[in-house]
C-alpha cells in the first residue's frame, strides 16, 4: 500500500484529537495524548472549530487554492473589519491559519494590490545573452573590410588612369 508522504500524522491521531476536542480539551492537553506537536494540534483545533470533524478527517495534505477575491475579502475582514481569524477562516473557507496570517500582513503593507497573483516562470526575453565575438570573427570582419577597401582603391585608380587627371590638377612628371 502506498503512503501519502504529504500527510505527516495519520488519521488515528486526528481522531484521538477530535475526541479530546469534543470533551472540551484544548490544544495543549490534546497534543500530549497522541504525542503530536502542539502547533499541529493547534492548527487542527482551528480547523475543527471552523469546519467540524469531517473537514479535519478529510485533510489530505494538498494545499488549497484560493482566489484573489477570497484573499482580499478575508484579509480586509480581519484587518479593517475587526473580525477574528477563527471567524474569518469559517466565513471564507480558509483551511489553515498560516495563509490567513500571511494575507493579513501583506494587506497591511500594500493593500489589496499586494495580494494579486504574481507572474510565474521565467520572464519573456530572458533567454541566453548573445556572446561577444571571438577573436577569429573580429579578424574575419577586419579582413573583409580591408578587401573591400582595396577593391575600391583599385577601381578608383583604374578610373583615374582611364580618364586622366582631375580638372585643376597637374599630371605627374
Amino acid at each position: 500500500m502506498r503512503v501519502d508522504l504529504r500527510v505527516k500524522h495519520d488519521i488515528e491521531a486526528r481522531k484521538a484529537a477530535i475526541g479530546l476536542f469534543e470533551r472540551g480539551h484544548g490544544s495543549e492537553s490534546a497534543a500530549k495524548a497522541p504525542s503530536v506537536p502542539r502547533d499541529t494540534v493547534r492548527q487542527w483545533l482551528y480547523v475543527y472549530r471552523s469546519f467540524g470533524s469531517e473537514a479535519l478527517l478529510s485533510m489530505d495534505g494538498k494545499q488549497a487554492r484560493y482566489t484573489y477575491e477570497q484573499k482580499v475579502a478575508a484579509a480586509s475582514a480581519v484587518v479593517d473589519g475587526g473580525m477574528g481569524k477563527q471567524a474569518a477562516m469559517e466565513a471564507f473557507g480558509v483551511m489553515s491559519l498560516a495563509p490567513l496570517k500571511r494575507w493579513c500582513a501583506l494587506y497591511r503593507e500594500g493593500g489589496a494590490e499586494a495580494l494579486r497573483p504574481k507572474p510565474r516562470g521565467r520572464p519573456k526575453g530572458s533567454g541566453p545573452r548573445p556572446r561577444g565575438r571571438t577573436r577569429e570573427q573580429e579578424l574575419e570582419e577586419r579582413c573583409r573590410r580591408l578587401e573591400t577597401e582595396v577593391a575600391y582603391l583599385k577601381k578608383l585608380r583604374a578610373l583615374v588612369e582611364r580618364d586622366g587627371p582631375w580638372p585643376g590638377r597637374r599630371s605627374r612628371p
